[in-house]
């Protein structure tokens, strides 16, 4: 890439910056925090126990109070969730303490090409058949499931949903709904991702458990015997469904981390604690055994563990799964603790991604082909579709081109039936959802149905209206993005001197909790460029020189010959090889001095 994009600093309050050092926090990590709006030491707390307390999200212990009623009167409990990796990791961490506290309980999640999105009334008639369930408990899903909630209380069924998108105009008719984005719910935390959500009702029937007195006998270990020679705690009342020992919770949060970080929700204060205390526990050699086995078939060493393994090599294996075949491959891996079964899933899982893989270099080609034939000077927005993509790859795929074009971009396949499925990724600049809510007012036979967010969305529209939604997506696009809002921006942390690039600093850096909402930094500099040779077919290997040092950087998906001094926007990296560490540069942009 040899066009620079324009470099943005980012702004760093110095009234902010000298309130962290005086905290005793370094002068450069006080200048990246100040840049992300970190005002205060406290925010930097990682204490377990700073995270909002469960009681402020809105019908959190009235949900946890109908479970511990449902547990005591052996209910038949069933998860319905999602086919990505937010939904899985949530059902997992469902049915591990669900499971913990004495439930009966089992899942089914969609399948991505036949059933859609969310409960559904065929998904609902299906857990019926199949399952047979008293109660329904949705994860990462159901805010919008109108239609699906009232089959269910047609059959006779229970509906607790937990979720964390925007609901849409109106509410579905459940038994109790937690979500911190539902207009009643004060609860700050609004960026939780789903399995947060669940994460948090489990914390919620502990507490009410431990109300009931669900855990009042000790563990064997502990308990004693007194004079008479009965047991210390016969006294106790407790209830056959319930468990005798208290579940430990944070033995989920590995899971937690690892849905938070791919469902690439704000890493606010909140969440930043949440993935911290799961990624100290893979580091400790505490997680999952399929979270194991997956670091195992990616090559990665858990004892080092980052917010980039999550997202860059557990989480792409996992969403294989639901991509591709089937969800409930990765939800076995993540809730199983049979170690030779995970590590079979986890190699199935790998060799799906490679799969994956296969097939977006594919369809990227043909979408790059397409975009390159159009007129691109005037146009606002990306609307493409091929009668042989793949379903389960389209948003990959948005993902990529909206990258390369900077512009919102939505890719389509064919789903069946004369339909086609789009999936969407936007830029800061338009909404995404608002956007397909706009269109969808103004042509109400256009879209048949869609949801998402700001940054991704997904619809589904007749093959035949495709260039007719194309047409009418640019124009709400033209009407809602400025040309600010199309030129591409990078933020930088401005200027890095060679005395902090160490190898310390550059540990330091790893260990954070870096992400959507606080991103990892990213320095420009001139540099020489001392010597360049190409590895792995599609890499350069560098040697960069900035004021008498010399610096060993990688340029990622790049051949071609660099001049002899440059520009660059580039992160600071650790460079672990044949057990030995070294600090390293990795180039993401650059451009000729």
């Amino acid at each position: 890439m040899n066009a620079m994009p324009l470099i943005v600093p980012r702004a760093a309050p110095i009234d902010a910056v000298e309130r962290l050092v005086r905290a005793d926090i370094p002068p450069l990590l006080a200048r990246l925090y100040a840049a992300r709006g970190i005002r205060a030491p406290g925010q930097l707390d990682r204490n377990l126990g700073g995270i909002i307390p469960p009681e402020r999200m809105h019908n959190l212990r009235q949900m946890a109070g109908l479970l511990a009623d449902a547990i005591s009167n052996r209910k038949q409990l069933l998860i319905v969730a999602d086919y990505d990796v937010d939904g899985a990791t949530a059902c997992a961490v469902g049915l591990r303490a669900l499971r913990a506290c004495g439930a009966s309980v089992d899942y089914l999640v969609p399948d991505r090409f036949t059933h859609g999105y969310g409960l559904t009334p065929e998904i609902v008639r299906l857990a019926a058949d199949t399952k047979r369930p008293d109660i329904l408990i949705t994860v990462d899903n159901g805010i919008a499931s109108v239609e699906g909630v009232a089959e269910a209380n047609r059959l006779g069924l229970k509906v607790l949903i937990t979720d964390h998108h925007l609901p849409g105009p109106r509410l579905p008719d459940a038994w109790c709904i937690i979500n911190p984005n539902q207009p009643a719910c004060e609860f700050p935390g609004k960026h939780l991702a789903g399995v947060g959500v669940m994460f948090y009702l489990m914390l919620a029937l502990r507490a009410e458990l431990r109300r009931r007195g669900a855990f009042s006998e000790l563990p064997n270990a502990e308990r004693t015997t007194r004079h008479d020679g009965t047991d210390n705690s016969s006294s106790v009342i407790h209830h056959s469904s319930f468990p005798r020992t208290e579940p430990n919770l944070a033995e989920l949060l590995p899971l937690v981390a690892l849905g938070t970080v791919a469902d690439v929700v704000k890493l606010d204060d909140n969440n930043r604690i949440l993935v911290h205390h799961g990624l100290e526990r893979v580091r400790a050699g505490r997680p999952q055994p399929g979270i194991a086995a997956l670091f195992q078939v990616a090559g990665r060493d858990p004892r080092r563990a980052t917010v980039h393994d999550l997202g860059f090599a557990l989480a792409p294996r996992l969403n294989a799964a639901g991509r591709l075949a089937d969800m409930a491959l990765g939800i076995e891996c993540l809730a199983s603790d049979d170690a030779r079964r995970v590590a079979a899933i986890a190699a199935e899982l790998d060799h799906l991604n490679r799969e994956r893989r296969t097939i977006e270099a594919g369809m990227q080609e043909t979408a790059l082909a397409a975009v390159e034939r159009m007129e691109l000077k005037d146009g606002c927005s990306l609307s493409l579709f091929h009668p042989e993509w793949h379903q389960g790859v389209v948003g990959i795929v948005a993902s990529r081109i909206k990258d390369r074009y900077h512009r919102p971009t939505i890719a389509f396949a064919r789903s069946g039936d004369g339909e086609i499925r789009g999936s969407g990724r936007s830029i800061p600049g338009l909404h995404l959802r608002d956007a397909l809510d706009l269109v969808a007012k103004r042509h109400p036979d256009l879209i048949l149905k869609f949801g998402g967010h700001a940054a991704a969305a997904g619809l589904t529209l007749r093959e035949f209206d495709f260039q007719r939604f194309s047409d009418t997506f640019e124009n709400t696009a033209q009407a809602l993005l400025t040309p600010d809002d199309l030129e591409r921006q990078i933020e930088t942390d401005g200027t890095l001197e060679p005395a902090e690039a160490s190898l310390e600093t550059a540990a330091l850096l790893r260990q954070e909790v870096w992400g959507h909402g606080f991103p990892e930094p990213r320095f420009c500099d001139r540099f020489d460029v001392v010597s360049q040779r190409t590895v792995g077919e599609r890499h350069l290997k560098l040697r960069l020189a900035r004021r008498q040092r010399v610096f060993d950087a990688m340029l990622f998906g790049s051949t071609p010959a660099l001049p002899a001094r440059i520009d660059a926007v580039y992160r600071l990296d650790v460079n672990d090889y044949n057990g030995s560490r070294s600090v390293q540069l990795t180039v993401e942009h650059w451009k000729e001095c």
